[in-house]
């Protein structure tokens, strides 16, 4: 199976948190304006929190959620990759966790419902722990 299959769902999470980034920022900087807020005052951010509303403040907590899990996906993906080692479980188990971490951003960042966002997150996490493990036996040969 082509190695390269397995980036596309790579490159889809990467473009996601791109796409959170340009969210933050067109929802960020106009509040910030519009409140007064000096951009010196976020310069520890986790004090923006108490200063800007849940909706602007929850884009950014997904932002950064972004670069939590998904750098072990990277990282997983990336030698599945380089070892030969993509199948057709591998890839569904990647294209899941893509859907998945999409969902994710959209919950968190629009309605916030944590018992969903939580779900999302586990389901999220049992895709990449299939890819994890399997690729772990792979590597140390059992």
């Amino acid at each position: 199976m082509d190695a390269h299959l397995i980036l596309q769902p790579v490159f889809v999470v990467g473009l996601l948190t791109l796409a959170m980034a340009l969210w933050m920022l067109v929802t960020r900087i106009p509040t910030m304006t519009r409140m007064k807020i000096h951009p010196q005052e976020a310069q520890n951010t986790s004090k923006l929190v108490d200063l800007l509303p849940a909706e602007v403040t929850r884009i950014s907590n997904n932002y950064n959620h972004l670069f939590e899990q998904p750098t072990l996906f990277y990282a997983v993906a990336i030698a599945i990759a380089l070892l030969g080692h993509v199948d057709t479980l591998h890839l569904v188990c990647a294209w899941a966790y893509a859907g998945l971490r999409i969902l994710h951003s959209l919950v968190q960042a629009t309605i916030d419902r944590v018992m969903i966002r939580f779900s999302l997150f586990i389901l999220s996490w049992i895709a990449l722990a299939i890819m994890l493990v399997r690729e772990a036996l792979a590597v140390f040969g059992m």
